[in-house]
Formats: C-alpha cells, structure tokens, sequence
C-alpha cells in the first residue's frame, strides 16, 4: 500500500513540475516573474523577446501613444516596416521625433565598416558595400515618408556599433548587438520607466545625439 501511495504522490509531483515548466515556457507567465523580480530591483525590465522583431507588435501599440520617440539603430530596416507605421500615417503624433542612423558616407574602416565585417561573418552575402547601401536606402525613406511632417529630426553618427535603443517617454526597447548574429534575432529586453534599464537606453541614446550630426529630411527635387 506505501509503495502504491508513493507512486501516486511521485506521479503527480512529476505532473505538476512538467505542468510548472510548461507555463514558464509561455511567454506571459515568464513576463509577469520578471516584471516581479524587475520591481524587487528597480532594473524597470518587464519582458525579454526571444528575438526583436517578436516585439514590434507592441512596440507599435506604444508608438501610438507615445509623447516622443527616440530612435538608435544601426541599420533602420525596422523604420520602414509596420511597427513605425503609425508615425509616417499620422496615426500617431508625437512631439518631437529623433532618429539616428550610422553615417553611410564615413571613410573606409568607420564603425559601419567594422559592422558589416562582424556580420560577413557569418552571413556570407554581406558585401562590404551593402551595409552602406542599405543605410543610404533607409535615409531615403525617411526622407519620404517624413516629408509633411517637421516633428522629425533625423542625424547620422560614427560611434561604435553596440545596440539599438527605440524609446518613449514611458518604455524603452534594447537590444544588445553580437557579432554573431544579426540584429533581428537577437534578444530585445522591454523597459518601462522609471527604471535603471529604461534610464541607461536613454543614456545611449543622448550620448549618441550629442555627437552626432544632421542629416536633412527633405527629399531631393
């Protein structure tokens, strides 16, 4: 009778520790203990996305409701798609909106350079010039698509290439670049503020823009 009980009491402890790791496996169970431990330690981290581009459904939804926005990143692919699509609409209008991109014009051996070598290798199509022609691509679109609007402020920097920051007067995404992998899968930490993450991104950020130049928004006629 022991060894019967004992089996069942195993069973269902076993069941209940696979049901346990089941949930920490979803992505909302493990969002709300990191928002539990994020407010334990004042980091303001509330959800890590497995990859970037998982997070830009939200991050559209606080693009919209945001009162800036400011805007890091080392290529500015995800500046044409639909997470951003709200401010090029007019669906969503901040008051100011600050973009920086890496400077596609820098001399040989700049910081952008030494990206695209970083990322040749491991993505064997990464010409030397493509990284550059893409950056010069991105402008372009911006240049367009900001065209009616004067909340847009767009500079180009040549500062190391070490994470791209897309932040609003409440939240904050990060994420760190490797030199394995691209950016998009690449895990992309959401912090809220107040809050040390939130603070350090807005940090890299205004470092970044302090020393960085203009670029202008209007397109050629």
């Amino acid at each position: 009778m022991n060894a019967f009980l004992l089996g069942i009491l195993s069973s269902l402890i076993t069941s209940a520790l696979l049901l346990a790791l089941s949930l920490l496996r979803a992505s909302r169970p493990l969002w709300w203990l990191t928002a539990a431990c994020s407010w334990f330690t004042g980091t303001g981290l509330r959800r890590v996305y497995r990859r970037q581009s998982a997070a830009e459904r939200s991050m559209s939804q606080d693009l919209v409701r945001a009162r800036w926005v400011k805007v890091m990143a080392g290529r500015g692919n995800i500046l044409t798609r639909e997470a951003f699509a709200p401010l090029w609409s007019g669906d969503s209008t901040p008051a100011s909106v600050q973009i920086l991109l890496p400077d596609p014009d820098t001399p040989d051996d700049s910081w952008l350079d030494r990206r695209c070598q970083d990322v040749a290798r491991f993505d064997p199509g990464f010409t030397p010039a493509l990284l550059r022609s893409q950056v010069r691509a991105n402008i372009n679109y911006l240049a367009q698509a900001a065209r009616s609007q004067r909340n847009i402020r767009l500079h180009s920097y040549n500062l190391p290439h070490t994470c791209r920051v897309i932040a609003t007067d409440k939240v904050a995404y990060l994420t760190f670049y490797s030199d394995n992998a691209h950016g998009r899968n690449s895990p992309c930490l959401y912090a809220r503020a107040p809050g040390l993450l939130y603070t350090i991104a807005l940090q890299q950020f205004d470092t970044a823009w302090a020393n960085s130049t203009t670029t202008p928004t209007t397109s050629p006629s």
